[in-house]
């Protein structure tokens, strides 16, 4: 297999195998608490059949410490995940799993599509961590139970909901990059009633840290406020609703044309606001069977502006979703129908370049889950789809579960996707959608996928100060008749390829604890024929941490060279940080991180202008810009 061909793969995979190497997804031993609900079935982790990677709030909160304003980083230093950033300027970012294009990957909140389109490439620097109970990641096909767009994967971001006792925080942090975050969440039960509000101020000056002359963190100002309220209708039936709104802006480009002092010079800027609402309604039936229905409508308005171009427009999306769960000890199973609709409106479009579109999915999807004995579990899911423009898909997926001992086990998992052609790609975001073609859904089929997972976990704690929690993962995905965009003749154009992409690797996660010190390591091999993917990648996190005193960690990422565009190939690169925090008081912690100290930036391998300020051309970004960069800040709890 390819992913053999990598030495680093096969030193680990020896370490593993040589210790008989459960999962990376917790730090203590109360993994079977942990709750999946991804997997829309009320079970623990351990007990899921379909593959889920949880970062849990403790995961959250030293990632929250050190980017608070954003998730960015959090997904980025995850074992297969590579955060792509897509603009040089105004940092806008995609996310990689196993490799493969940030369009394949499918962002939800609390189960429901609130990210896509038009707003994706701003999504990651848009969702600040703090009201973030957990964040649930499955690699590979999960279109089965959430309908197109799930190729590579998903990303369930899980909101923190109200418990017995009232719960608040607020968070304020300051960066040597002239940052600013400040964050304030706060939920609490009133008898039948519940709420939790969620706001945050972020804003930065703009920082050039290659002293080129332009932004490699970009001028920017954000607000957003999400509340949301909870009510109990009755012993067994419960309402939440929700609203949200985010509005931003963010200027890039050459500091002389930002201060005022030349405005002949390049800039990209990004007006955009979000707001959303959403509801929830469950009721138990007496024979522990729950109903529920789900609805969000989103509406996202977007400007980008650079030297002579501007795209912009306003999409907006709804989603509504009804379901049927029945479960018991041994079997649990899930029907339901779902309809999602999503349209374009472009503002000030150019004569022959207009990109508005409507369309509607309308899905029935079921899934049954069976434990066939106390080391057995087999779920089945199957979904059909009909897309008003693209047809009817039919998605199957099964995963298998095995438990041979109480410390080992065995996940083995596959399924079909699907992703309809859109123009909100990663390579059309680079080119500011300047002289893009209209994409005509005549002319184009739906892009088709099949992919495998087996994993393996292990976990040794028989002493009382030694700990060891292993997974490895092997994965291949492959997909029909892929998308891309290409110049002809000054103006970019969408092809269909008559052949395939196909990503195979394997990711590997060791967590070694040492009485108070625990060791991370992360290695990922991807081998996929595509540009701006790290073959190896190997993560490293060293935390010392006292319960209730500090917590001192040293971080080491690794990337192996990138192949570019123009079949060049960047550098290989190190990044090294040190994180710290103490608690002062039951209420207060302070941190102090120090990200990127060996100040590993693109900008010190090459030009990544090879233009001038007013015209510049811009190289692929395949690395950190902004560098060395110091924040610190406090958190109190109450």
């Amino acid at each position: 297999m390819a992913w053999a061909k990598s030495p680093l793969s096969l030193v680990v995979l020896a370490s593993i195998l040589s210790i008989q190497s459960e999962h990376t997804y917790a730090h203590d031993d109360a993994i079977e608490e942990i709750v999946v609900t991804t997997s829309r079935i009320q079970r623990s982790l351990a007990d899921t059949p379909l593959r889920v990677q949880i970062l849990g709030e403790g995961e959250l909160r030293e990632k929250a410490n050190m980017k608070p304003g954003d998730i960015r980083m959090m997904l980025n230093e995850s074992t297969g995940i590579q955060v792509q950033q897509t603009s040089p300027t105004s940092f806008s970012s995609s996310i990689r799993i196993q490799g493969l294009d940030g369009r394949y990957t499918q962002m939800l909140r609390d189960g429901l599509p609130i990210y896509s389109g038009f707003s994706g490439s701003l999504s990651l620097l848009q969702i600040a961590p703090l009201d973030l109970a957990q964040v649930e990641v499955v690699k590979g096909a999960s279109s089965t139970l959430y309908g197109g767009g799930a190729i590579a994967g998903l990303v369930n971001l899980v909101s923190k909901t109200p418990g017995h006792d009232p719960e608040s925080a607020a968070m304020i942090n300051l960066t040597s990059a002239d940052g600013l975050d400040a964050s304030f969440y706060h939920s609490r039960e009133m008898g039948e009633h519940g709420m939790t509000l969620f706001t945050s101020y972020n804003r930065g000056d703009a920082y050039d840290a290659a002293n080129n002359g332009l932004t490699d963190i970009p001028e920017f100002e954000r607000v957003a406020i999400t509340p949301r309220w909870f009510y109990e209708l009755g012993d067994e039936t419960k309402l939440d609703v929700g609203v949200g709104f985010i509005d931003e802006s963010r200027l890039g480009g050459s500091l002389s044309y930002i201060d005022g002092s030349d405005t002949s010079h390049y800039f990209e800027s990004n007006d955009s606001r979000r707001s959303y609402v959403r509801l929830g309604l469950s009721h138990h039936l007496a024979n522990e069977a729950e109903i529920a229905l789900k609805a969000t409508g989103s509406w996202f308005d977007r400007t980008l502006t650079i030297q002579n171009h501007q795209f912009g427009g306003v999409q907006q999306s709804n989603f509504a979703e009804l379901s049927y769960a029945h479960g018991n000890d041994q079997a649990n199973w899930v029907m339901g129908v779902n309809l999602t609709s999503d349209q374009f409106d472009q503002e000030q479009g150019q004569a022959g370049f207009n990109h508005d579109y409507s369309e509607d999915t309308v899905g029935i999807f079921g899934q049954y889950t069976h434990d066939l004995s106390d080391h057995l579990v087999i779920e089945g899911g199957l979904r059909a789809d009909s897309h008003s423009e693209y047809g009817e898909f039919l998605l199957p997926r099964l995963s298998l579960l095995m438990m041979p001992t109480h410390d080992l086990t065995l996940r083995l998992g596959g399924g079909y996707g699907y992703k309809v052609p859109n123009i909100f790609v990663a390579d059309a975001e680079e080119i500011h959608f300047k002289d893009l073609a209209p994409l005509n859904p005549d002319l184009f089929e739906a892009e088709t996928s099949r992919g495998v997972n087996f994993d393996i976990n292990h976990r040794i704690d028989e002493h009382e100060h030694f700990s060891l929690t292993s997974n490895l993962l092997f994965f291949y995905t492959e997909i029909d008749k892929p998308v891309e965009l290409s110049e002809q003749a000054g103006t970019y154009v969408f092809t269909q390829r008559d052949d395939t992409i196909d990503t195979t690797g394997v990711e590997t996660n060791l967590i070694f604890g040492f009485g108070e010190l625990r060791y991370f390591v992360g290695h990922t091999y991807v081998d996929v024929d595509l540009p701006l993917v790290s073959k190896n990648r190997l993560n490293q996190v060293l935390v010392w941490e006292r319960e209730d005193d500090f917590r001192i960690g040293l971080e080491a990422y690794y990337f192996s060279p990138q192949k570019r565009e123009n079949d060049t190939t960047g550098e290989s690169y190190w990044i090294l940080g040190l994180m710290t925090e103490k608690k002062l008081t039951d209420q207060v912690t302070a941190f102090l991180n120090f990200e990127n100290f060996n100040d590993t930036r693109q900008t010190r391998f090459e030009n990544i202008n090879t233009g001038d300020l007013v015209n510049p051309i811009f190289r692929d970004i395949y690395a950190p810009m902004d560098g060395f960069v110091v924040n610190g800040g406090v958190r109190i709890s109450w």
